[in-house]
């Protein structure tokens, strides 16, 4: 599964001359867990609710003056649409965030978050239990498939089968008198 798969495609973006007080209105009307940094159309940086509080409000920054980009996290670490989920995960890891700028054709295309690469641990956890599941239905039937030609190779021979017997091995062993 590749990032594209999992990735929030409405991504909200700000300009990086904008204000903490306008990435403030901006999280109410839009409800998101982080903002885009845009300068025109490169990204330069991401700012989230506790860039918001920690490096804004409580150093005392009024919100009405001060710029997002005054604030905002800069040494930003993007990912390929196209890339593994697994990398992504490592990429979190290793750098200690919780959300990657999406990019493909050099332009932003979506943000991956770890409650993105979660959700998909719950999916792929119900996944293998089906498939658990199915293996242990299907090993049922082929053992009762396996009874079946059993009766039908006695029955042909006009044999009685025996009561006490590993399977696997009488079965080889019939196998090849035929």
């Amino acid at each position: 599964m590749f990032v594209e798969d999992i990735m929030s495609k409405d991504v909200v973006t700000i300009d990086c001359k904008k204000t903490i007080y306008d990435a403030c209105k901006l999280y109410k009307e839009k409800k998101v867990g982080c903002l885009v940094v845009m300068d025109k159309d490169i990204l330069v940086g991401i700012v989230t609710e506790r860039d918001i509080i920690e490096r804004g409000i409580l150093q005392d920054k009024p919100p009405r003056k001060t710029s997002i980009s005054e604030i905002m996290s800069s040494n930003l670490r993007t990912i390929h649409a196209l890339t593994p989920l697994e990398q992504a995960a490592q990429i979190m890891k290793e750098n200690k965030i919780k959300k990657l700028p999406v990019i493909l054709n050099n332009k932003i295309v979506g943000i991956v978050t770890q409650t993105d690469l979660s959700d998909t641990i719950d999916v792929y956890s119900e996944a293998f239990e089906d498939l658990a599941k199915f293996y242990e239905e299907s090993r049922n039937n082929l053992e009762k498939i396996i009874d079946e030609w059993e009766n039908i190779i006695y029955g042909l021979k006009g044999h009685k089968k025996p009561t006490n017997y590993k399977k696997p091995d009488l079965i080889k062993e019939e196998m090849k008198k035929f």
